[in-house]
């Protein structure tokens, strides 16, 4: 019988290569940017099913309940770890290849990033095929994908001698960084590949190459992995031990060291969804060029691209720009200028503006919250709450608040006093008084809060009691 190909699913970076859509406080993989999945769900389905085992995500504390309710949607089940903070990729890799390793001795592991887009899953997966055999062997495995163009933001492998046994299957003879453009014409006519970053081996040979090449890694956090404790649905590493791992890319650490590496050069499309431009790139587009996700009308525009889910947006006369909005930002620039946004972003926090890392809605294990209004002394939320969802048992010291319910049951506790409240009833929050909101209905439950004092901010609260751990 074949053994299963453990999925190991990377879901910590930022993504601000596509702000204002991506931010911190909800990163482009969890963002619908190409189909009707997003990127992460997308990655997840991809590796779903028959040769597949259960997934590991490895991922942050910040993003451990998108990442669960995202999985819950696609009915995936699989191993949530948390890292207690970023040591770059390999450590991140060494960690599932150690849990993996708990489950099968023999466990074959299929590492992927979960912001890349992958349209064709079939032929991915028969590309993974390719590179079993080769794994099996005691290979390290990569994609490397066949250029169309000379990129300048991708890292280069330049393919060596068929390996033995493996059809398809090339030794790699270097890695090379980014090219300028001069070089990377070079690079493609003489046949090199992008660097896809996606890799498959056997848990145990890369835990022992690691040991070999880098042991201030190994070490640490297979203590870490040992240490690890159970948070809800959640497995966190011991934040003591990971910290000690050095911080370094996989490539670095292992890829360019060993002499077990192997690449599957690949023809499937591959896109790690680096800037807007390569939104356009993969969108479907009308007669003249554009294409858009949300509502948009171009009169005279060629080549352009609109991202605004939320507001009609009308391009005139304009070529190859990208335009993207969301309810506190816009975004306009030339196509090819479209890497260029993070320099916003630098620009935004060193100014300390919420915008750059913040979204008007923001995300919890119970449901979600979204800034509606504000001013001196008062701000207006739209609070949705899961069914089955509950707030923590908490007070405030600076504001009082007024729920109105918009749609849904909501169970109100303030004090002792606990009542149901329905559609268009209301209740009065008192300054510092002790209070919860539950839905114990089967739909959302929807309300508008609006709040009152001379300090709004969010750490405001003193929590008693919390389903979530955050007491």
């Amino acid at each position: 019988m074949v053994a299963a190909i453990i999925p190991v699913i990377l879901c910590g970076g930022s993504g601000s290569r596509l702000w204002p859509a991506s931010r911190d406080s909800f990163p482009k993989q969890f963002l619908t940017l190409v189909g009707s999945d997003s990127l992460f769900q997308a990655t997840v389905r991809r590796v779903a099913g028959a040769g597949y085992g259960a997934p590991i995500v490895i991922t942050g504390a910040d993003y451990r309940f998108l990442v669960a309710e995202q999985m819950r949607a696609l009915g995936i089940e699989g191993d949530i770890v948390l890292e207690p903070l970023r040591r770059d990729s390999c450590a991140a890799i060494a960690a599932a290849a150690e849990i993996a390793l708990r489950r099968d001795p023999a466990a074959l592991v299929l590492v992927l990033a979960a912001d890349h887009a992958i349209p064709d899953a079939a032929s991915f997966r028969a590309h993974v095929e390719r590179g079993r055999v080769a794994a099996e062997a005691g290979r390290i495995v990569t994609f490397g994908i066949r250029p169309d163009r000379p990129a300048t933001g991708y890292g280069y492998i330049r393919p060596g001698s068929p390996v033995e046994g493996a059809e398809g299957v090339n030794a790699i003879a270097a890695f090379v960084e980014k090219p300028d453009l001069a070089t990377a014409e070079r690079y493609l006519a003489d046949g090199y590949l992008w660097n896809s970053g996606n890799f498959l081996f056997s848990a145990r040979v890369f835990l022992d190459e690691l040991a070999r090449l880098a042991p201030t890694i190994a070490g640490p956090v297979r203590e870490a992995v040992q240490k690890a404790s159970r948070d809800l649905d959640f497995l966190r590493l011991d934040g003591e031990s990971f910290g000690q791992a050095t911080a370094k890319s996989v490539d670095y650490a292992v890829m360019e060291k060993t002499d077990r590496a192997a690449v599957v050069p690949s023809d499937f499309a591959w896109s790690d969804i680096g800037a807007w431009s390569a939104i356009w790139d993969l969108a479907e587009k009308d007669a003249d060029g554009n294409a858009a996700s949300g509502e948009a009308v171009f009169v005279g525009a060629r080549n352009c691209y609109v991202g605004s889910p939320d507001l009609l947006t009308a391009v005139i006369g304009l070529d190859d720009v990208v335009v993207v909005t969301t309810k506190d930002a816009v975004l306009v620039t030339a196509r090819d200028r479209a890497e260029e946004v993070k320099a916003v972003v630098q620009q935004l926090t060193a100014a300390r503006r919420r915008e750059a890392t913040e979204h008007r809605m923001s995300y919890r294990p119970w449901g979600n919250f979204e800034s509606i209004d504000r001013g001196t002394r008062y701000q207006v939320k739209r609070i949705t709450v899961h069914p089955g969802g509950k707030l923590s048992l908490q007070s405030h010291l600076h504001r009082s608040e007024h729920w109105v319910v918009v749609s849904g049951t909501a169970q109100v506790t303030v004090g002792d006093d606990v009542r149901i409240l329905t559609e268009n009833q209301s209740i009065y929050i008192p300054l510092g008084a002790v209070h919860r909101l539950e839905n114990p209905g089967h739909i959302p439950l929807e309300i508008i809060e609006v709040q009152s004092g001379p300090y709004l901010g969010e750490d405001d609260i003193r929590r008693y009691e919390d389903d979530y751990k955050r007491v």
